[in-house]
């Protein structure tokens, strides 16, 4: 048993390394605005992005529209600002869009998007909100790509830069450098972006922008999550009491016994 315990835990240690070399690799992921999925003036601009500039190509067909109601938005407003796919506050988030045609213009189907928050995370490199925080703010221009377009966080992207009117084009600039773990060997490393054309915002308002659809994303995983919290808190304090109530009792009910 001594030996099977050592063997574990020096397999462990041999696999953390390993772990912190898979992290580094890639571009690093920035650190999304956790603030605003509290922030329902943010998620009602980030579903109208979503509707507006994602819903082309991706659905999201486990989300139906009046769901929306959660982050304070109407029927009324519904029908009037994002109900342009479908005929009724209750019909899913459905496109029209053939999943064959899709294939043979960007190379591959677009993945329906109603959980893509949740299904991103990486281990060593931070959550799904993160990665496509990133994602949307790394896109650059390469012609040797069929869309024109490439990205640090998703490098070879079939998808094209949407956003690109609210940010801008921006060229990618690499350099070579020495590997320090083989000096004799050299990485072509991002070393920073180069603005082509201006964009219609400034690069803090397109990150804000970018923020609000990505709490989207993030809260159309599991629209219910914050109502969850709120009552797992209120469960947990009740069985505080009630473990107190318990106690109390106990002890009276010891206490004629003996």
């Amino acid at each position: 048993m001594k030996k099977i315990l050592l063997s574990l835990l020096f397999a462990c240690g041999a696999f953390l390394p390993m772990l912190g070399l898979a992290a580094e690799e890639g571009y690093p992921w920035d650190k999304f605005p956790t603030q605003k999925m509290t922030d329902k003036a943010a998620l009602q601009h980030g579903a109208k992005l979503f509707v507006n500039y994602c819903m082309g190509c991706h659905s999201a067909s486990y989300m139906r529209y009046n769901r929306m109601r959660d982050i304070g938005l109407s029927d009324d407003e519904i029908k009037k600002n994002l109900l342009f796919a479908a005929d009724k506050v209750g019909d899913t988030m459905n496109i029209t869009l053939d999943p064959k045609e899709a294939k043979e213009w960007f190379g591959t189907a677009p993945p329906d998007l109603s959980v893509i928050a949740r299904s991103r995370g990486e281990l060593g490199k931070g959550s799904g909100a993160d990665y496509l925080y990133t994602l949307w703010r790394t896109f650059y221009r390469d012609d040797t790509r069929p869309t024109g377009w490439n990205n640090l966080a998703y490098p070879n992207i079939a998808m094209p830069h949407v956003l690109w009117q609210l940010q801008g084009e921006r060229r990618a600039v690499f350099v070579d450098e020495k590997n320090p773990h083989e000096p004799e060997q050299t990485e072509h490393r991002f070393a920073r972006f180069e603005q082509l054309t201006p964009g219609q915002l400034s690069a803090h308002d397109y990150d804000e922008t970018v923020g609000d659809l990505v709490a989207y994303l993030q809260w159309m995983g599991e629209p219910a999550k914050a109502e969850r919290l709120r009552v797992g808190v209120w469960v947990l304090i009740f069985l505080g009491f009630l473990i107190i109530l318990t106690w109390r009792l106990n002890a009276a009910f010891w206490k004629d016994v003996a």
